[in-house]
């Protein structure tokens, strides 16, 4: 007997949620109808998939190997379906990107607004996101493209292809008005009694932990923190705290309030970002393009911070 694509759909669902009750909400059907299904499947492999529990349903270790199978299953057939949509409708589609608070306020904004110019029917979905957010949606077939720190920890580097983009610095950053702006060297020793504003987690955060640590200092004393960049670099204009961001984000200015790099040598760093997407995907002709608007864009915000 052969097993049936639907009947594998219908498992991995059952697999997900541990309750055939729960999984036959999910996919819109009765719960005789879904006990069916998971017994033809049953009959097909000739054993026993799931055992019952009070709680729901346990996996046997067949159903375990196969629910690890039903995963690439399902992505695989969402590909071929929005491939075949692409195809027999013409239409531009939905391009699903993930990026990092750090690059929402330029490149992504220039990006959509190049993107919708020359495709106006396009749609596009828009997830702001850490890197540890991003890369398990992309391999989760979730998202589309991500662009991120190239090759950062936490992800299977042999399931996502990155292609680069940019390098961009990341420095600490002050109001012009701060007690350290005018400075023409900032030590470590300088910041030990300063607040500051910082992401919630991050390399950057580690890193200057680390720096303070080994310099015998105590740790920062984090005064907000927050995954919003933006947020935290208005907060920097306005208050004495200090913080890190991209070094772009000084030309910028708000109600006449700068931003000024503090010169700390010790905290200065470098990182490059990608366009990331799952190998293998399909990726529609809107994503391929959005990819290469990406590209583009990117370059010129780069070549424009060197004039």
């Amino acid at each position: 007997m052969k097993m049936e694509a639907r009947d594998i759909q219908y498992f991995a669902v059952v697999a997900r949620c541990g309750n055939v009750g729960r999984a036959a909400e999910e996919l819109g059907l009765s719960q005789p109808a879904l006990s069916k299904s998971l017994r033809r499947l049953e009959r097909a492999v000739g054993a026993k998939l799931v055992t019952r529990t009070p709680k729901g349903i346990d996996l046997t270790a067949v159903g375990s190997a196969l629910s690890a199978r039903a995963r690439g299953l399902r992505l695989s057939l969402d590909d071929i379906a929005r491939e075949a949509a692409d195809l027999s409708q013409g239409r531009a589609g939905l391009v699903r990107i993930g990026i990092g608070p750090a690059l929402s306020g330029s490149l992504l904004p220039a990006t959509c607004a190049a993107m919708l110019k020359e495709a106006p029917r396009v749609a596009l979905k828009i997830v702001v996101a850490t890197d540890d957010i991003v890369a398990p949606a992309l391999s989760a077939g979730e998202l589309d493209l991500g662009v991120m720190v190239t090759r950062p920890s936490g992800y299977d580097h042999d399931e996502l292809v990155h292609e680069h983009l940019f390098e961009e610095a990341f420095v600490v950053l002050a109001s012009a008005r701060h007690r350290l702006a005018r400075k023409r060297r900032v030590t470590l020793a300088d910041l030990a009694q300063e607040r500051w504003s910082l992401a919630e987690r991050g390399p950057f955060r580690d890193a200057l932990c680390q720096a303070f640590v080994q310099s015998g200092l105590p740790p920062p004393t984090v005064a907000v923190e927050t995954i919003g960049l933006q947020f935290r670099l208005e907060l920097l204009r306005l208050t004495n705290l200090v913080g890190f961001g991209p070094r772009q984000y000084l030309r910028q200015s708000t109600s006449g309030l700068r931003l000024v790099e503090l010169p700390v040598k010790e905290l200065s760093y470098r990182r490059s970002f990608g366009a990331h997407y799952r190998k293998d995907a399909y990726l529609s002709p809107a994503a391929r393009r959005f990819m290469e608007i990406l590209k583009t864009t990117a370059k010129e915000i780069d070549e424009e911070k060197d004039r």
